[in-house]
């Protein structure tokens, strides 16, 4: 049996200290904090570490809202999927995250592109 993704990053952890520097990096953004205007970010960032812990095999079911209906409310371009998909990168790579699992995530953000995006 191979280890999850969640297991091979570092499980809670890693996952909460990347959700926390990912959301630090994303509102300092100009090009995308605007969409974070008036959101409570402790819950936010909570939502996110559940996710990220189901996407990457650490939880058997995630309870919130599908990347399309939590993303369906505002007008989000390729430049806004980009500049999240940066700040994910870089801040996995700022945590010294090796360049295959960053690879493995990035795979897993590119997957909901369409869905983020509504298209």
């Amino acid at each position: 049996m191979t280890d999850t993704l969640f297991d091979r990053i570092g499980g809670k952890d890693a996952v909460n200290a990347a959700v926390d520097l990912f959301y630090d990096k994303v509102l300092a953004d100009s090009r995308i904090n605007m969409f974070f205007d008036g959101v409570d970010m402790p819950r936010q960032r909570a939502h996110q570490k559940a996710f990220l812990t189901f996407a990457f095999g650490g939880a058997p079911n995630y309870e919130g809202k599908s990347m399309r209906e939590a993303h369906a409310h505002l007008d989000l371009n390729e430049d806004h999927f980009t500049a999240v998909a940066e700040n994910l990168q870089n801040t996995l790579a700022e945590l010294g995250v090796a360049e295959d699992l960053i690879g493995e995530v990035m795979t897993i953000a590119a997957s909901t592109h369409d869905d983020v995006l509504n298209l």
